[in-house]
């Protein structure tokens, strides 16, 4: 269950490098109670955020309900090894999410706030990027 856009306007785009500015929107907790908050500024793919999806899933024994507050909207795009330069740019490798630092993650509600740190620190280390755990 990779997450990836139904219907784009276009196969590719240019690419979009994340800024060191801090994410002011989605900064603050509005589904649950306890969540995962960026720490640093990166780029975050499908298959990293499928993987913390199962760490926290499987941590917090299907308990409770949890958010994922993050969606990959732009293709990664990628050229195969021992192909020269030119020829136009590679087919979509992956799909991923620009993410700012100070940004909510994921989040959980209806667990106690003990088994969500724990299941949030194993799903941290899943990700490219450092990870803060908010109340």
């Amino acid at each position: 269950m990779f997450l990836q856009p139904k219907k784009t306007k276009y196969k590719k785009t240019k690419k979009k490098l994340s800024s060191l500015k801090l994410d002011y929107k989605s900064n603050k907790l509005k589904f649950g109670n306890i969540g995962i908050k960026a720490a640093t500024s990166g780029i975050i793919t499908a298959k990293q955020i499928e993987a913390t999806r199962r760490v926290i899933v499987k941590k917090i024994n299907r308990t409770g309900k949890m958010w994922i507050r993050i969606f990959p909207d732009f293709p990664v795009t990628k050229k195969p090894t021992e192909v020269r330069m030119g020829k136009g740019k590679g087919s979509v490798h992956c799909w991923a999410a620009n993410v700012k630092q100070g940004r909510i993650l994921f989040e959980v509600c209806g667990i106690p706030y003990q088994k969500a740190f724990t299941a949030f620190a194993a799903g941290g280390a899943k990700l490219p990027i450092k990870t803060i755990v908010v109340f």
